[in-house]
């Protein structure tokens, strides 16, 4: 099943390497937000992103795809950010979410860790990503 993701931080280092990696394995990137005018970066990648500058508004549009159809809801949120941003940009988005890597977060978050068995839904999906690069 072709999952949705959303993007925070797409005009820095590490973004590109998460976009060619969703659009790689078949999945479909939808949302993107960054301060900076990423919208040349997110072209290369896909023409129906959602960009916005400000994370307030991202947030309360990836809400409303929440309580839509399954096919609109985003599955997957990734965090490329600065580091130091990663701790308030995780919490905006721990409700609601149901993958694990999510449920991850919220364990490291509270200083409470994970398992191997908790991080398997994790890693396979990296194991995906690495094997259509082959």
């Amino acid at each position: 099943m072709t999952k949705n993701f959303a993007v925070i931080g797409v005009a820095g280092y590490v973004a590109p390497r998460h976009l060619r990696a969703i659009r790689e394995t078949g999945n479909r990137l939808v949302a993107a937000v960054d301060p900076h005018d990423s919208v040349g970066i997110l072209d290369r990648y896909s023409y129906e992103v959602r960009y916005f500058r400000e994370i307030e508004r991202f947030d309360r549009h990836l809400d409303k795809l929440r309580r839509g159809p399954e096919e609109s809801r985003i599955h997957w949120v990734s965090v490329c950010s600065p580091n130091y941003l990663h701790d308030s940009h995780i919490r905006i988005f721990l409700e609601g979410f149901t993958e694990l890597h999510t449920e991850v977060y919220r364990r490291t978050l509270a200083g409470s860790g994970f398992s191997i068995a908790d991080a398997r839904p994790s890693v396979e999906f990296v194991h995906s990503i690495r094997a259509a690069r082959k």
